[in-house]
């Protein structure tokens, strides 16, 4: 299977990437390196070094697939840079569909758990429309994924094109940016450092963690599924843990004993995130299998060598 990988030098596209070469595809990847990483790209994916809010680029193959991971996924880089997030979930997606049109390829869509909101329904469900907020502070995130499902959904009405949404929860691992400024990467920096973790707003607010090599093995298997065509699928753990809860735990992976400080809760920080997954189970018997103390060791390991 050929598939460009669109945002492949990132974190979690950098392993979707290794992962569908073992798998013995061909992926070129497309990345301008806002917050991707050149040496994240495997040696064997040929990397295009471009926007895709730009002009368009020649590939070397048509490609049976197209996956569009390229969005800055952190608050601290969409914060940083509102208006390219924007135009990389709206102008890039219609671009990237307009070639999967062209070349009659299949059209995966990375979207988020953000499009939920703050959910007022727990766990969230494909079938949720969210309790949003579109001039909040993680507006330009948010509702620009919203803004790219509703392009995918009637791209795919109107022209055809073979198309299908995956909604990511939680994920963390080797390759996150240390200044990334995700949960994880945070109090880990902060542990290794000596602490204090830093806990804004309560710490009671909960989130669910996926493993990475977890959430790129069910990517791989909806971008390897020929018959898969307008469908909204839910991607990431199902174990629900409070901030507070993951601070000690990453404590406990570092050998730390700093404290957690409480401090001011970020504005829109939803307060509850966990998926219904029962879709994606359905359809591939695919669940995560990493717990998370062992994934923060994996993540751990790779920190103190990089």
């Amino acid at each position: 299977m050929k598939v460009v990988l669109a945002g492949g030098a990132g974190f979690i596209g950098s392993h979707l990437t290794d992962l569908l070469l073992l798998h013995g595809h061909e992926v070129v990847v497309i990345d301008n390196l806002s917050t991707g990483r050149k040496e994240n790209v495997h040696e064997d994916a040929e990397l295009i070094v471009a926007d895709i809010s730009g002009p368009g680029r020649d590939l070397p193959f048509i490609p049976d697939v197209i996956v569009h991971l390229a969005s800055p996924a952190s608050p601290v880089d969409y914060w940083a840079k509102p208006l390219a997030t924007m135009a990389a979930n709206s102008v890039g997606t219609l671009n990237l569909l307009e070639q999967a049109s062209v070349d009659d390829a299949r059209f995966i869509f990375a979207s988020t758990s953000e499009v939920y909101g703050d959910p007022l329904v727990h766990p969230q469900p494909e079938s949720y429309f969210g309790n949003v907020d579109p001039i909040g502070p993680r507006s330009c995130y948010d509702e620009s994924k919203r803004f790219g499902e509703a392009l995918v959904t009637n791209y795919r009405q109107v022209f055809g094109v073979r198309a299908a949404i995956v909604r990511i929860f939680n994920t963390y691992g080797p390759r996150m940016r240390k200044e990334d400024g995700r949960v994880v990467p945070e109090l880990m920096g902060q542990a290794i450092a000596g602490g204090p973790l830093t806990i804004h707003g309560t710490g009671q607010q909960t989130r669910s963690f996926c493993y990475v090599s977890d959430l790129v093995e069910g990517l791989r298997l909806v971008i390897e599924d020929e018959e898969l065509d307008g469908q909204v699928l839910n991607l990431g753990s199902e174990e629900e843990y409070t901030i507070a809860l993951l601070a000690r735990h990453i404590a406990a992976a570092t050998g730390s004993r700093a404290s957690l400080q409480n401090v001011v809760g970020r504005d829109g920080d939803p307060q509850q995130r966990r998926p219904d997954i029962s879709r994606i189970k359905q359809r591939y018997g695919w669940s995560p299998t990493v717990p998370l103390a062992e994934g923060l060791l994996q993540t751990l390991n790779w920190w103190r060598r990089s």
